[in-house]
């Protein structure tokens, strides 16, 4: 009896939050509140949450917390290296749920977004300073890197899909689109590149 009593507050909860959550009025006031958090948080590093009033929202908080201070390093290396054009950094990490890369022109890795090691394994920590060869392995296909360098070698844009590797060594399919970022003056200062994992 008492079982069945829990079970029947649960669900009546549970129907109740769906009911509310599909309100359009409550929904304005959810989309109002991230626009307002979001401006807050933008030039903003947060690391804890500060206030634990949900469980079941707290992980995802700290994954969108976490992009967007990923966003902010993203605005701050374009304004430091005076990138000519805007990107859509924001759009692709929070909209698109794409990992974003970004190396020097040398190759050389110099930022990834936090969500990277859902799809591979890797914290940012492991790959800065490594070159984006680090996710291949013995079944990526020549073709295909070939076709990669040298869009790079000529300074353009390029999308691929590549058999890439974790770093537990699994295969995975990785789509990319990727792009050289100039400076004002018209000099290559970086690449970027856009990836998510295919089936």
């Amino acid at each position: 009896m008492f079982l069945t009593s829990i079970s029947l507050q649960k669900s009546l909860w549970t129907n109740s939050l769906k009911r509310n959550f599909q309100n359009p009025p409550i929904m304005k006031e959810i989309q109002v509140f991230d626009k307002a958090a979001n401006k807050y948080y933008e030039n903003r590093k947060l690391n804890t949450m500060p206030l634990l009033s949900w469980d079941i929202g707290s992980q995802y908080y700290q994954k969108v917390c976490a992009l967007y201070n990923d966003i902010s390093d993203f605005k701050v290396l374009a304004a430091d290296n005076k990138w000519a054009h805007p990107t859509n950094i924001g759009k692709a990490l929070l909209e698109k749920e794409q990992i974003v890369i970004l190396t020097d022109p040398e190759l050389n890795i110099v930022k990834a977004s936090h969500n990277i090691y859902d799809m591979n394994g890797y914290s940012q920590e492991e790959i800065v300073g490594q070159k984006p060869k680090i996710f291949q392995g013995p079944e990526t296909c020549p073709k295909t890197t070939r076709y990669i360098s040298e869009a790079i070698r000529q300074q353009q844009s390029f999308e691929a899909t590549v058999l890439n590797y974790r770093k537990d060594g699994s295969a995975y399919k990785c789509w990319i689109k990727g792009e050289p970022i100039f400076d004002k003056k018209g000099k290559v200062v970086h690449f970027i590149a856009y990836e998510k994992e295919v089936a």
